[in-house]
């Protein structure tokens, strides 16, 4: 049984097919911090929408105990009829944040690569139960280079956060003394200040992980020249075979050739090098048609038949190269060549009409 290739053998690029069936089997390039990125941005966007309707709706829900404290009744069914009220508007509240935030991850996951089945990433698998293979994905390179982002990921975050937060610090730290609404006023724009700013440099740390997982899974999906070849030979053909039946197609052509030279009304010759079998007949083309053509010893095949069937043949070199060079078979003649063959075609039909008479 033969081993698989090392990553070193693994020396071409991946070939687009070979790309294709990798991400019909779920494997394609993600980022997970294109993901929280959305996932942040989407946070912001409920704020900005929900908070003020649901804090309205979880106030509205308590009012009665909140502007009539000493009518409210401290018993069982008076506290159950608060708690269910509150919960309804929470629940619904934080319906609407649950469906943008599961709409935002689906979004970010099916923006990188198109969802699709793939029955092999749920399958069970032994090697996933592994002890040894749980060690090498906690503690391998793939899992220190993981940790190595992301403490950089934080750094990055939180010094950009301190960033934007340190102009306002002075004014943050007076709001101990302030009344609610300033408080309310002043975090809300820190919160949206910081999220913006989040997302604007998660924005550049997705960029360049997606950029990173998009070339750590083509150097995965590496090939080797075997495969590459192998595959070559799949999607185009065995070249023996295609040679093979390149012969065929050129034995039937010929065989083609040799039927249609025998009803030819001449054949024009080089007279050795060329040969132009022509056919016309006025009530079925414009123009005489080219029926059979040869170089050498196909030529001289031609001129064996066509004397056989007793079909003229006219040496005319500068006439067979031309039209051997500018007609295909079952073409008819360009025009340039109208007068030239006219004459030929006369020539033969006044020798054959002479014959007849003499007979």
């Amino acid at each position: 049984m033969a081993e698989a290739p090392d990553q070193h053998q693994r020396t071409e690029e991946p070939t687009q097919k070979r790309l294709d069936e990798a991400r019909k089997k779920g494997d394609a390039p993600r980022s997970q911090e294109i993901v929280a990125t959305v996932m942040i941005g989407a946070a912001g966007l409920a704020l900005w929408l929900l908070a003020g309707p649901a804090a309205r709706s979880l106030s509205s829900a308590g009012a009665a105990f909140l502007d009539h404290p000493h009518q409210f009744t401290a018993d069982a069914d008076s506290l159950q009829r608060l708690f269910l009220a509150v919960a309804i508007k929470a629940g619904v509240a934080l319906a609407g944040l649950a469906f943008l935030f599961v709409a935002a991850a689906l979004v970010a996951n099916a923006g990188q690569a198109f969802p699709v089945i793939a029955p092999d990433k749920i399958k069970p698998q032994l090697n996933r139960l592994s002890p040894l293979e749980g060690a090498k994905r906690l503690f391998g390179a793939v899992a220190l280079v993981n940790f190595a982002k992301g403490v950089g990921k934080i750094f990055i975050v939180g010094s950009i956060l301190t960033f934007a937060l340190w102009p306002d610090h002075e004014r943050l730290a007076g709001l101990p003394n302030a009344d609610m609404s300033s408080i309310l006023s002043v975090a809300g724009f820190e919160v949206g200040k910081l999220i913006a700013a989040a997302v604007a440099a998660m924005a550049v740390i997705s960029a360049l992980d997606y950029a990173w997982a998009r070339r750590e899974w083509r150097k995965r999906l590496r090939m080797t020249k075997e495969e590459v070849r192998r595959e070559m030979k799949e999607s185009e053909g065995d070249p023996q075979i295609k040679g093979r039946q390149r012969q065929q197609r050129d034995q039937r052509a010929r065989r083609r050739m040799m039927s249609a030279v025998k009803d030819a009304t001449v054949l024009i010759m080089n007279p050795t090098h060329f040969a132009v079998a022509l056919k016309y007949d006025a009530s079925e083309a414009a123009a005489p048609l080219c029926v059979a053509k040869g170089l050498d010893d196909l030529a001289l095949r031609l001129r064996a038949v066509a004397a056989e069937a007793g079909v003229p043949i006219v040496e005319n070199p500068p006439l067979a190269r031309a039209l051997y060079a500018v007609v295909e078979i079952d073409e008819e003649i360009p025009v340039e060549h109208y007068e030239a063959v006219a004459k030929v075609i006369g020539f033969v039909m006044g020798k054959s009409r002479l014959r007849r008479t003499q007979a």
